[in-house]
């Protein structure tokens, strides 16, 4: 089943240029996922009441134009695989005209949240998604590369804004923490985010950034070196 929901790009979703910014386009596709979920009966407050819940554990996302302030646009998702512990879910954004601005692919974790562990998610957890064929996109392997130096930056805090209904840094927001360490009008086409370890309120995070031929990779860590995320940026 491909899920769809049409939106405006607003005021507070741009950057000085009046362009859609990475962290928000990135949080349409999030509401877009957690929109179906409540739709078709397997939404936050059920998850809840069984104890579970569905964790973002690697994004890819290819962005061929970020939309304008004021422009409409249909932001759809479709499952399209489940195996385990897992499920593989795309998406889209699309312009007014029907033409393709981004697509992305995304694996999930189907987590005992009293347990704090992986477990295999039932069938009415899954049979309501349904499943569709993936999109046409170049789909690149879950394993960013890391580089052989990166430069440590000024650490900072976690904060209460920062935090999503699962007591963690919700996804776009760790998203929003790499984009402050770039320069202004670093333009991004191409990202992968790998999801290791959750972040939550009082964790200082110490961030590394490194540039490369093509690529800029950020890690965002722990005190200790252990990762928190680490993305690919193109």
């Amino acid at each position: 089943m491909i899920y769809t929901f049409d939106s405006r790009v607003r005021y507070s979703e741009v950057d000085h240029q009046g362009t859609l910014t990475l962290p928000a386009l990135m949080n349409y596709l999030q509401d877009c996922s957690t929109f179906q979920s409540e739709d078709i009966g397997v939404g936050l407050s059920v998850l809840r009441e069984r104890k579970r819940a569905w964790l973002l554990s690697y994004w890819q996302v290819e962005v061929r134009r970020y939309p304008k302030l004021g422009e409409r646009i249909t932001v759809g998702t479709l499952a399209t695989g489940f195996k385990g512990f897992f499920g593989n879910r795309n998406f889209y954004i699309d312009d007014g005209n029907g033409d393709r601005l981004a697509c992305a692919n995304s694996i999930w974790v189907f987590m005992d949240a009293e347990a704090g562990r992986p477990v295999k998610p039932g069938e009415e957890e899954i049979a309501p998604y349904g499943l569709e064929e993936p999109l046409e996109m170049d789909y690149e392997g879950r394993k960013i590369r890391l580089p052989e130096t990166a430069q440590a930056l000024e650490p900072f805090p976690v904060r209460r804004a920062h935090i999503d209904t699962n007591e963690h840094v919700n996804n776009s927001q760790y998203i929003q923490m790499v984009m402050d360490l770039l320069p202004g009008d670093f333009p991004v086409h191409r990202l992968r985010v790998d999801y290791k370890k959750s972040a939550v309120m009082g964790d200082i995070i110490f961030p590394k950034l490194s540039r490369e031929e093509g690529r800029t990779v950020a890690e965002l860590c722990d005190e200790t070196g252990q990762t928190y995320v680490v993305a690919e940026l193109k």
